[in-house]
């Protein structure tokens, strides 16, 4: 079946390492979207991180271009019409605080404006994450944070540590607790919580339903863990050369890495 929509990770895949994309994977997209073909940018950033690379792909401010971000939390329109938002409720944001405070983890949470923590002295991995996505950073207590709780819609929660503090903060989680989010590794030092009907597979799914394109009619390109839920749901699912080894296990093809034009190559060679 032809191609009707390409879904495409931002870091690590539409980007390279300077994070920026290049003129040659930007004329692949617009060549793309100019036979008919949906290009949806499907990230873990919020909308503040997504904006500017669909102003330079030439998708932004229109009802009929669309964005999956926070890991699957959200799709909606480039113009802001939601289709899909799922969000991590305050009850469930104070108790995988609680078990990361425990476990002396640090983290966030991001929402439509800001990133909060509650860890006055904030982890160099938020710094990262804020100046990534282009969002300010708030520290608030948890008793602040539960004054505005109505006022606050969160997207993600994220543990922004050391790889070795993640990785056993996430194998001793108990079940309780754990199965009640899309659990998602983005980097070594992000281990991100999303609404547990989230995911990107499970959102661009969504999506494609609303827009009445099947699975095969979709390919999917990305490089890390929480990609593949998206690359197991496309029926063309495309690794990147740098992707992690389970990421290209679940692909059915993997082109060039993110530094030598991986995105274009996939779109030249399996949708155009």
């Amino acid at each position: 079946m032809a191609v009707k929509l390409i879904a495409i990770d931002i870091d690590g895949t539409l980007i390279n390492d300077q994070r920026k994309v290049t003129p040659k994977t930007v004329a692949s997209i617009k060549k793309a979207n100019e036979a008919g073909v949906k290009v949806v940018l499907c990230t873990g950033r919020p909308m503040t991180g997504v904006a500017p690379f669909l102003n330079q792909l030439g998708l932004a401010d229109s009802d009929h271009e669309y964005v999956v971000a926070f890991n699957g939390g959200l799709a909606q329109t480039t113009n802001g019409n939601v289709v899909v938002n799922y969000t991590v409720s305050f009850d469930d944001y104070v108790d995988i605080l609680g078990y990361a405070t425990k476990h002396h983890v640090k983290s966030v949470i991001e929402t439509k404006n800001y990133i909060y923590t509650t860890n006055q002295d904030i982890s160099p991995y938020a710094v990262h994450e804020s100046g990534l996505v282009f969002m300010p950073m708030r520290y608030r207590s948890l008793d602040q944070l539960s004054m505005i709780r109505d006022q606050i819609i969160i997207g993600k929660f994220m543990m922004t540590d050391d790889k070795a503090k993640l990785d056993q903060a996430y194998q001793q989680m108990p079940e309780e607790l754990s199965n009640r989010f899309k659990i998602v590794r983005s980097e070594d030092y992000y281990l991100e919580f999303v609404n547990n009907q989230a995911g990107k597979g499970a959102t661009l799914a969504a999506l494609c339903n609303d827009l009445n394109i099947s699975a095969d009619e979709v390919m999917a390109i990305g490089n890390a863990q929480n990609d593949e839920s998206m690359i197991e749901f496309a029926g063309t699912g495309v690794a990147m050369g740098n992707s992690i080894p389970s990421t290209i296990k679940k692909a059915d093809v993997v082109v060039a890495d993110n530094n030598h034009e991986g995105v274009a190559e996939a779109i030249e060679k399996y949708a155009l």
